[in-house]
């Protein structure tokens, strides 16, 4: 079985408050995108994980693919497996996909050994494992709250458009990204603000993040502001960082040497 888990990007990003449990209230819109890792699975008498492509620091059991077959497994007592992950996108990007990867094993795992299970007790393993996984269970675009994990449905149709992805090569953690937050005004919310013409995103549709990240990170800022003057509609930071993004009527050239993909939405 050969799955490919894709990039997320995030419109808009709203954090709203600090929970008592420690984690952090969000709103946020998210997009899953034509940009994906690989990731092969099958039945094998023993547990095999192998990775290639670009490398991801830490040992195997701290893989979140590996994590989430070991979830798996524990819950449902299935069978091995041989879990193959060729990783293609950006770590540490704001683009989810070692979310994205997590999730797929859920989903290829539950194909594979027939179980029948739910999206919806998917999701809640999903949520297990991180955040932003339950989004990638189903491939809508989804209005995500609580930590993120609290997901609706959004009609939001962009057919037509040309994604331009930048990505400069800054590892940006999630922790980092937070412990910068300064509380906004919890006006304009997300789903909203989608519901208007795109033209109207820019001055309304924003990350939260973007403020101390550009402060610290100000090449990120630099490739934001670039996107408007190459004639995007609308741009933002995606997630935590470091990926930028641009939305097109038409398509955009590739102008950087970081890794960078002009895509069809």
């Amino acid at each position: 079985m050969i799955l490919f888990p894709p990039a997320k990007i995030n419109l808009g990003l709203k954090v709203l408050k600090k929970r008592l449990d420690g984690y952090h209230e969000i709103e946020t819109c998210m997009l899953a995108i034509p940009m994906s890792d690989v990731l092969e699975i099958s039945p094998s008498a023993e547990f095999v994980f192998k990775q290639t492509g670009i490398k991801v620091d830490g040992d195997q059991e701290s893989n979140l693919c590996v994590k989430a077959f070991r979830l798996f497994q524990n819950r449902y007592d299935i069978p091995n497996a041989y879990i193959h992950l060729r990783k293609q996108l950006p770590m540490g990007a704001g683009l989810g996909g070692g979310s994205a990867d997590a999730s797929y094993v859920l989903r290829g795992l539950n194909s594979l050994f027939e179980l029948g299970l739910s999206d919806d007790q998917l999701r809640e393993m999903a949520s297990e494992l991180g955040s932003d996984c339950p989004f990638f269970i189903t491939d809508n675009a989804q209005i995500g709250r609580g930590r993120g994990e609290v997901l609706t449905d959004i009609n939001l149709d962009l057919n037509g458009y040309y994604l331009k992805i930048i990505n400069p090569d800054i590892h940006v953690g999630t922790k980092e990204a937070y412990a910068g937050i300064i509380f906004p005004d919890p006006s304009n919310r997300v789903d909203e603000v989608l519901q208007q013409g795109i033209e109207e995103w820019k001055g309304l549709l924003k990350n939260d993040f973007e403020a101390s990240i550009f402060e610290r990170y100000p090449v990120i800022g630099e490739l934001k502001d670039q996107l408007y003057t190459e004639g995007a509609v609308y741009a933002s930071m995606s997630g935590s960082g470091s990926t930028v993004f641009g939305i097109f009527e038409n398509k955009p050239e590739i102008t950087t040497n970081y890794f960078e993909r002009v895509l069809e939405l």
